[in-house]
């Protein structure tokens, strides 16, 4: 235990936390999203229950290194290009965020206002199973950045664990906001597009830099804020699904 009072330990859990609190903001899109389908009643726990399953899942890759080390050992060639098996769990990922994204992205501005709720409701367990699966993709991502960044297991199963909590003290403000405000909520799917481009791209070894993929996502975000401030009222409205149980505003 003499790492406890190695003050380049304590700065690399202060990096690598900072790191994997960043790395979580598409996590926390994309389980916001997700838990919005549920009733109200149910949204939180969602939320809760997706977070705790990141941290579980990023957790249990850490205490098997060995097996996520096998997983960077080439399968096959395309196109002169290795594919691993991370490779392919990343061009999964990407492959369904992009589905995903384009879907939600169309069933609030293009799909019916009012549809059945045997279509449209969706249930915990469904969302939940959603949630795990991306889950499991933006774990690799974030472990194998850890993988890099400390040598000391113990100081990157505690910067995942203090990087989940502080997410969930802050997800559902950040699931308020996206929900309160339309136009956040569309810039949130575009996010999710540009992230599965992005894993799409590493799965192929077509690496973009992170910091170009959040320098864009902030400077985006800045830029809209700066929209609301000068627009009063709520300038679009987005479909929203019916819901059996509750009741349009």
């Amino acid at each position: 235990m003499e790492w406890l009072t190695d003050p380049q330990v304590w700065m690399a859990l202060a990096t690598l936390t900072a790191l994997e609190i960043v790395l979580g903001i598409d996590n926390i899109i994309f389980i916001s999203i997700q838990a919005s389908k549920l009733p109200p009643h149910q949204q939180e726990k969602a939320r809760l229950v997706g977070l705790g399953l990141a941290m579980f899942i990023r957790v249990a890759l850490l205490f098997s290194l060995t097996w996520l080390m096998g997983l960077t050992a080439p399968l096959f060639t395309v196109l002169g290009n290795e594919i691993s098996g991370r490779d392919l769990i990343l061009i999964s990922g990407g492959l369904f965020l992009l589905w995903k994204s384009t879907m939600e992205i169309h069933e609030k501005l293009e799909g019916e206002e009012e549809i059945s709720s045997a279509r449209v409701a969706a249930t915990f367990g469904a969302v939940i199973v959603q949630i795990l699966l991306l889950d499991i993709v933006f774990s690799l991502d974030s472990i194998i950045t850890a993988l890099g960044m400390a040598s000391q297991l113990a100081v990157m199963v505690t910067a995942v664990v203090i990087s989940v909590i502080f997410m969930m003290l802050f997800s559902g403000k950040i699931s308020a906001f996206v929900e309160k405000h339309p136009t956040i909520k569309m810039l949130a799917l575009s996010f999710l597009l540009l992230i599965g481009v992005a894993l799409i791209g590493d799965g192929f070894d077509m690496h973009i830099p992170k910091g170009y993929i959040y320098f864009a996502m902030a400077f985006s975000v800045l830029v809209e804020m700066l929209n609301l401030r000068l627009r009063r009222g709520t300038p679009v409205k987005l479909h929203q699904p019916h819901l059996e149980g509750t009741t349009e505003p």
